[in-house]
């Protein structure tokens, strides 16, 4: 992988890292906090993609439209699994599972049915990476975990989701050439849609929770897409197999940065696997 390649995908995990340390500052309502970012990502994000297809940049074709309408039913496939796996099972049995089974799976069908070649350094970098994230995340399976088997079965099914959207997204900008801010902005407009409904059953406590969250709501709406439009673009240019495992160095940034902010435990864990992420990168480098 070519080294502004890997510097996108490391921006993509830095901006990554900053939506998803604000999250934790949220407050109140789950749903109206999504609700909210949503659409103020979506805000953001269409008068950009607007102002691109008008210089000729990007197109709005039923192409388009069809892509960006599968991506937003995935990613919603994908919160709900995430959170109905959090509310049967542990988080720390869940996340890792989530996170570590993702981007095996995707680099699986990368390999084997979308035929991508990685030499086997490469490859050994990403299952690096990959075993680094667990690494910091820790032991899903350590005592005191309730239902450890039923956390690992969400676990699992919750990194497929995220192989389905991250190989569905791939597809998108690297076999229908759609271009990736057009794109994922109709994806943010058709999640913000999906999501109202919901929102506006719970109208009466929607100025509060703007109010207590307007500034994780602004962070997140204007870092999530930002991490995600710079890996479309890092799709354009190397292997699937390669930045599905990169990206999620995400975690060893965040997992440094809430060390640093919440004096969070474990630092030792942390740093042993952000340098195996590190070994990893350098590998996929090579």
């Amino acid at each position: 992988m070519q080294p502004d390649t890997i510097a996108v995908v490391l921006a993509a995990a830095v901006a990554h890292a900053v939506w998803n340390l604000a999250s934790k500052y949220k407050r109140g309502n789950t749903l109206l906090f999504v609700w909210a970012y949503s659409c103020a990502s979506t805000l953001l994000w269409i008068p950009i993609a607007v102002g691109l297809m008008v210089q000729g940049q990007q197109t709005m074709d039923g192409q388009l439209a069809v892509a960006a309408a599968v991506s937003a039913a995935l990613h919603i496939a994908y919160s709900l699994t995430l959170q109905a796996g959090y509310d049967r099972a542990d988080l720390g049995v869940v996340y890792p599972i989530a996170r570590g089974t993702g981007p095996v799976l995707t680099m699986l069908f990368a390999i084997l049915v979308l035929g991508e070649r990685l030499n086997i350094v490469a490859l050994f970098g990403a299952l690096l990476v990959v075993s680094g994230v667990l690494v910091v995340t820790g032991n899903p399976l350590r005592s005191g975990s309730r239902r450890p088997l039923q956390g690992m079965l969400w676990g699992a099914t919750t990194g497929a989701t995220i192989a389905s959207y991250t190989i569905w997204d791939s597809y998108a900008v690297t076999s229908l050439h759609v271009a990736p801010v057009s794109y994922y902005a109709g994806t943010l407009l058709l999640q913000s849609l999906t999501l109202t409904p919901g929102a506006l059953r719970q109208r009466q406590h929607i100025p509060a929770a703007l109010r207590t969250n307007v500034v994780p709501i602004l962070i997140v709406a204007i870092f999530s897409p930002l991490a995600y439009i710079l890996v479309l673009n890092a799709m354009l240019a190397a292997p699937l197999a390669l930045v599905a495992p990169l990206r999620e160095s995400s975690i060893i940034i965040g997992s440094l940065f809430a060390y640093l902010l919440f004096r969070e435990a474990h630092l030792a864990r942390r740093i042993v696997g952000a340098v195996v992420v590190l070994i990893g990168i350098a590998a996929i480098s090579l």
